[in-house]
């Protein structure tokens, strides 16, 4: 049964085009969802307008997404996580925690568009591309960094010099001294 397609559908075509697909297909899904339409004459020039505005507004997400795109692209983040002695992370790194570490140094993207074919699970520097769009890419670097564990102990800093001058000996001895009272004993004042 041949279709005219309302909307872009991945693997089956684009926007204006009239394909063949199985009559159930078009019956139960593409026509009700109003993704497809019978094609006619009448059909063909209201699909027509219809690509003209889709157009229109893909041209203007693009370049929303290009300008993204461009303060996105070679951003270098660091990711802290813990690992073996060998460089083998004890989970994995994915896209969100990507997309997290982005957001920690205000770049929001979506964890969807980091392309990442398996979890990272070693500790390097990696090149990520984050797919806006079709056409629109960024490439990212990523670099995984181990943990300090906490049982190891950070080196204790030397000693450094106080800004203040050390106390003289009679300022040390001013110190020991009892303040003069200001307020005599109530004994006194009787006598």
């Amino acid at each position: 049964m041949k279709v005219l397609l309302r909307k872009n559908v991945a693997k089956l075509g684009k926007i204006g085009d009239v394909i063949e697909v199985t009559p159930g297909y078009a019956r139960n899904y593409l026509l009700p969802q109003g993704i497809a339409l019978k094609p006619s004459q009448a059909n063909l020039r209201t699909i027509e307008i219809e690509k003209q505005r889709y157009l229109e507004q893909l041209a203007k997400e693009q370049s929303e997404l290009a300008a993204r795109a461009t303060l996105v692209d070679g951003k270098e983040i660091t990711i802290p996580a813990r690992a073996n002695p060998e460089g083998h992370l004890y989970g994995s790194v994915g896209p969100a925690q990507i997309a997290a570490a982005l957001a920690a140094e205000n770049v929001f993207i979506e964890p969807e568009n980091i392309v990442l074919d398996a979890p990272i699970r070693t500790i390097d520097k990696y090149d990520l591309t984050v797919r806006f769009a079709e056409t629109v890419t960024a490439t990212i670097h990523v670099w995984i960094v181990p943990i300090a564990e906490e049982d190891e102990e950070a080196p204790l800093p030397d000693a450094e010099p106080s800004d203040q001058p050390e106390p003289t000996d009679a300022q040390a001895i001013e110190s020991t001294e009892p303040a003069d009272q200001e307020n005599p004993p109530a004994d006194a004042e009787d006598a």
